[in-house]
């Protein structure tokens, strides 16, 4: 066990070394997926345990950008369609979203502060969470230019939905006909009404727990991301697998649809 560890940590400093020779995304969303997989692996009687690991894993993840200047991040804490879960876990998951946006926003030691927000329907999520969500932003909204967004209440394809919502509602308060909207309607419209309209499109996409697809996240903004999927569930993830998602990019030729 020694050994391996000694092995790991050799590799982790030769991979640390490399990327920071590479050209780093500006922007890295992450699906953090497996916490129930893993609760369940561990054998834990209840799921929420592992949501707790989970949640314990993200300012690991949050100090790991920080170290290599990554300016954007983007989490994936909670989409539209986990609302369907039992009562029981939605709660253990509200109170650990609550937690956990309260301990990042306590930022003075941090080499690299964060403005925090939250991106998805907030107006679903229990009262008490909301007000925790507008804290943090209101006890951030100064720093910067470092960000952290985390979606909660996000899916892809309310987001767009919302987005067009927005367009046509402000057209028609401005006395244009909905003949006239459809007609002229752009990519580049539909895009200023996003959750998070000033923030630039993810360069990384990191999914964890073996899934091969991206399940709604950031539909619109991922057109010309790269994907890295990881097998390991999310509680798993360390720093040696975060950094070959980065090398993995890095070794990529970006196209942008060329």
């Amino acid at each position: 066990m020694l050994f391996r560890d000694l092995i790991y940590r050799v590799y982790e400093r030769q991979l640390d070394h490399l990327v920071r020779r590479g050209p780093l995304p500006r922007h890295v969303g992450v699906i953090l997926d497996g916490n129930r997989r893993y609760a369940r692996k561990m054998g834990f009687s209840y799921v929420g345990d592992g949501h707790r690991r989970g949640a314990d894993k993200v300012e690991d993840l949050v100090d790991w950008c920080d170290g290599l200047g990554i300016p954007v991040i983007t989490l994936w804490a909670l989409s539209t369609d986990n609302f369907r879960r039992a009562p029981d876990e939605l709660d253990t998951i509200y109170a650990l979203i609550e937690e956990k946006v309260e301990a990042l926003t306590e930022q003075r030691d941090r080499r690299t502060p964060r403005r925090i927000r939250v991106v998805g329907r907030r107006e679903l999520l229990p009262p008490s969470t909301q007000a925790a969500i507008e804290r943090a932003e209101e006890a951030t909204k100064d720093a910067g230019p470092f960000e952290l967004l985390i979606a909660i209440g996000y899916g892809g394809r309310e987001e767009i939905t919302d987005a067009v919502r927005r367009l046509i509602a402000e057209r028609v308060r401005a006395g244009e006909s909905l003949e006239g909207i459809a007609a002229s309607i752009e990519p580049d419209e539909i895009g200023k009404y996003l959750y998070a309209p000033d923030v630039a499109d993810p360069d990384l996409i990191i999914r964890t727990s073996g899934e091969l697809r991206l399940s709604g996240f950031l539909l619109w903004q991922s057109a010309y991301s790269e994907f890295y999927f990881s097998d390991v569930f999310w509680p798993e993830f360390r720093r040696i697998d975060f950094l070959r998602a980065i090398r993995s990019y890095e070794e990529r030729e970006r196209r942008r649809g060329a």
